[in-house]
């Protein structure tokens, strides 16, 4: 169930898959860069986008061209597959 907070060696296991992103205690972070602010901005509300069909919301800091996300299911008191599938769709955004 994706509410459920994960043990330490599932969060390692599941990092492993996604080496941009970083664990800070509960949360989960990655800065994406972009070319200009206007690509910032795009790419920041296309992931409002993605987090509001989810119900799922990250932290949002925009410094310029950069995008900082960060996740964590805070009912659960720490890291979910919610936070890992959220990832993942962030990083296929970027790509995209």
């Amino acid at each position: 169930m994706a509410d459920l907070k994960l043990s330490d060696a599932d969060i390692a296991a599941r990092l492993a898959a996604l080496p941009e992103w970083k664990i800070d205690g509960k949360v989960i972070s990655r800065r994406f860069s972009f070319s200009s602010f206007p690509e910032a901005i795009q790419f920041t509300n296309s992931v409002a986008e993605i987090a509001e069909e989810r119900k799922h919301h990250p932290f949002i800091q925009i410094d310029f061209k950069h995008v900082t996300l960060k996740l964590t299911t805070w009912h659960a008191g720490g890291l979910t597959e919610e936070d890992f599938e959220e990832a993942r769709a962030f990083d296929a955004l970027y790509q995209s």
